[in-house]
């Protein structure tokens, strides 16, 4: 179903980019996904942010970078109750970057950093409770973690975000459904060896396209970069990992079925 009005606690819920261009970055998903980006207030109180929609759907946000982090697109969890949710976060050790706070009418947002997960949202919904459109191209439908360490991801999922993980055997490795009931909701992996040692775990946000190789022709007519080639995966879709004019990076997927 691709058009959404609620999210389950513990589904990735929401997906917005700080950038170090909020101006460019509107120009470059604008053109690539046909993406239109609206103010979500004034400046004063939304410090520049701004909804991506598709259609008139909201798919996405974007805003400029708090601090020195890079441009990246971080991954936010639907909870029911935010309070609950930070005290588990606490005692699984993970430490509060930002909230919980209030936004506006909003909802209420948390953000975390443990060394399993790397920085991870967390959304309370008010009048905003998501994107209101997924797994159709243009629209987010996937999250994954890569990770140094799954089995200490595996543990703080389960117990801050109620995620049950099933293994899958790849072949050269072995990669972690993390499930809410018995639906996959993300993945999780472990880091590549030739990543830097300097590297976090990070989350990487997967949006639908209807041709992955046209896609990534676009972002480099754009001024973007194709971190990967487009690859296979039996079953799933032909993916890739791409990069904005600004360093973040993301993944496009041509869904190879439906997604639901």
């Amino acid at each position: 179903m691709p058009e959404r009005t609620t999210y389950e606690p513990g589904t990735p819920s929401w997906v917005d980019l700080g950038t170090t261009d909020p101006d460019a970055a509107k120009r470059f998903y604008g053109e690539l996904f046909g993406w239109v980006a609206e103010d979500a207030g004034p400046v004063e109180e939304t410090g520049g942010y701004a909804m991506f929609t598709l259609n008139g759907k909201r798919v996405a946000g974007v805003g400029p970078l708090q601090g020195e982090a890079p441009s990246a697109w971080p991954t936010s969890i639907s909870t029911a109750d935010l309070g609950a949710l930070e005290e588990r976060a606490k005692a699984a050790g993970a430490i509060a970057l930002m909230g919980p706070m209030d936004v506006m009418d909003a909802g209420r947002l948390a953000v975390f950093m443990h060394e399993a997960v790397g920085v991870i949202g967390a959304w309370q919904p008010g009048s905003h409770f998501g994107a209101e459109i997924v797994n159709e191209p243009g629209s987010f439908t996937w999250s994954e973690l890569q990770t140094r360490d799954v089995p200490g991801a595996k543990a703080f999922g389960e117990a801050v975000f109620g995620w049950k993980p099933t293994d899958q055997d790849m072949g050269e490795m072995t990669y972690t459904l993390l499930n809410v009931g018995d639906r996959g909701v993300a993945g999780a992996m472990p880091m590549q060896p030739d990543i830097p040692d300097q590297v976090p775990a990070n989350w990487a946000a997967y949006f639908a396209v209807d041709d992955t190789d046209a896609t990534l022709a676009k972002v480099a007519e754009l001024g973007g970069s194709a971190v990967t080639e487009a690859m296979d995966i039996p079953e799933v879709g032909r993916f890739a990992i791409a990069s904005d004019p600004q360093g973040a990076m993301f993944a496009v997927i041509q869904n190879a079925q439906p997604t639901t």
